[in-house]
């Protein structure tokens, strides 16, 4: 069955392999080292509460059998385990049919912990990782042939990931149109890196040829991955250069890398002179199962594409439980203005009337010391800081889980203290926690020279009120609503 498989892409295999197999491992390492705040059983959002109410035909996940803080982290180091042997080279150790059952078990261990993640997984690149993750089982190891059909729909993927973002684009937010969006995006984007303060400070013709070719690379590019080689790997490579370049601009957790895997697939290595690997012909049971996928995932298409040539296009949707095909998308709007939420506590008994000493609480990733200079954590995805961007958009994203946050922090909860850079209260808890707006944009160069600060910042308004836990407010104390009070949970501006 020499039509099945491509000999030629045995690179392309290997590379796109291990490169999935890293980025699992930083998932997995999240997971394990970010749960027990976030979904463990005496998280914010616990996994037991929300598999009460929510069945396992709409969210499919070892954890709605048994969930227990012990066995999620069996999981999820058991995953970052196993992630690390396969990027090792393990699976082209094994037979077939044993490096298929590895790659099934990480994404079923990642899909399981994606189904009960509620909204601190509720991002696109969840799905993508895994939807390139179930292909990865498909594709064989490097005792038979990469399957011909397998790698048109690792194409089929990244070409999803790239012409929906750039149709969201496109139909959003007018200043894609006018070439003007990275005036402001790399200063308004979730979470800076090093290099933002860099980028955003290059000249304003250089942001719109930034504009003009981001629109070239997602909307011309993806269709030439369809094309003959050697057109199609170039087209592979200009993808993974521009996802290089959103790497070092910005920190948007495994998305480019899973991109840039993914487009990576694309190219073929003996186009250029490469040197090409025969391997052994693929057994019938193989060549049958692949079919079955390929028609499976056709199948399953019509959602995303629908999705796609609709005006109403939607970004990051999956279309079944198992995230097999999914629709994908980015910054459809873009902010002119970045408002961030600072979260301050203080020991003082009466703080409004005495004014007390509000010391700070420091995020490992988003702005918050003005002379912090932002930092890269990419592939690595911080949850936390990710979800305070959101609730500076619009408090009604932190509506289900700012006021368990709050509780948390007036506990002094070790889980949750070890989500942040710094605890400004290492000997005893604060007596209240408050949160408060404010106005972020990056310093001039003269400004950063003079004062060392990369954020310059104006105080808006009142976020949270000063708060307390419900259990120590006395009557006729004041706070307003309790730690779990109506005030804290919806997290929502006083005033």
């Amino acid at each position: 069955m020499e039509w099945f498989t491509a000999p030629e892409y045995w690179l392309s295999r290997l590379v796109f392999q291990r490169t999935l197999a890293l980025v699992y491992l930083a998932a997995f390492l999240g997971a394990a080292l970010q749960f027990r705040a976030l979904i463990g059983e005496r998280g914010m959002l616990p996994v037991p509460e929300y598999v009460r109410y929510v069945p396992f035909r709409r969210a499919p996940s070892l954890f709605q059998l048994r969930y227990s803080d012990r066995l999620f982290a069996t999981c999820a180091w058991a995953g970052a385990a196993l992630s690390a042997a396969l990027a090792a080279g393990a699976a082209d150790e094994v037979p077939l049919g044993a490096a298929m059952a590895m790659w099934a078990a990480l994404w079923a261990a990642y899909l399981s912990i994606v189904n009960v993640g509620q909204t601190w997984y509720a991002f696109g690149w969840e799905s993508l990782l895994l939807e390139a993750g179930f292909l990865a089982v498909f594709l064989g190891n490097d005792r038979v042939g990469p399957p011909v059909l397998v790698l048109w729909l690792l194409r089929w993927v990244v070409f999803r990931v790239e012409f929906g973002a750039g149709l969201i684009k496109m139909r959003g937010d007018a200043c894609w149109r006018k070439l003007t969006c990275l005036y402001y995006h790399h200063e308004t984007q979730p979470m800076p890196g090093p290099l933002s303060w860099f980028f955003h400070r290059l000249p304003r013709p250089l942001h719109r040829v930034e504009c003009a070719a981001n629109h070239v690379t997602q909307l011309a590019v993806p269709v030439l991955l369809f094309t003959p080689q050697p057109v199609a790997s170039v087209a592979a490579g200009i993808i993974a250069v521009t996802q290089l370049w959103l790497v070092l601009s910005g920190n948007f957790a495994w998305l480019n890398w899973v991109t840039i895997a993914l487009a990576l697939s694309a190219v073929d290595v003996t186009a250029f002179g490469g040197p090409s690997r025969a391997q052994p012909a693929a057994p019938l049971w193989y060549v049958v199962l692949v079919c079955a996928v390929a028609a499976l995932v056709l199948f399953l298409s019509r959602g995303p594409v629908l999705n796609m040539v609709s005006r109403r296009q939607v970004m990051n949707r999956s279309f079944d439980p198992l995230h097999l095909v999914n629709s994908y998308g980015a910054f459809g709007t873009v902010g002119r203005i970045r408002d961030e939420v600072v979260v301050e506590g203080t020991l003082a008994a009466s703080p409004r009337r005495d004014g007390g000493e509000w010391r700070e609480y420091d995020f490992k990733g988003k702005p918050g010391d003005v002379r912090r200079m932002p930092r890269q954590y990419a592939p690595y995805h911080l949850r936390l800081d990710w979800l305070m961007w959101f609730a500076a958009l619009n408090p009604g994203y932190a509506r289900d889980w700012f006021g368990p946050f709050v509780t948390r922090l007036l506990e002094n909860d070790r889980d949750t203290l070890r989500l942040l850079r710094r605890n400004p209260f290492p000997d005893a808890p604060p007596l209240f926690v408050r949160a408060r707006l404010y106005r972020y944009r990056f310093t001039g160069l003269r400004e950063l020279r003079s004062t060392g600060a990369w954020w310059h910042r104006t105080l808006l308004r009142e976020f949270m009120p000063p708060t307390r836990l419900a259990a120590e407010r006395g009557a006729g104390e004041e706070g307003g609503a309790g730690a779990e009070g109506e005030e804290a949970r919806r997290g929502r501006a006083g005033g």
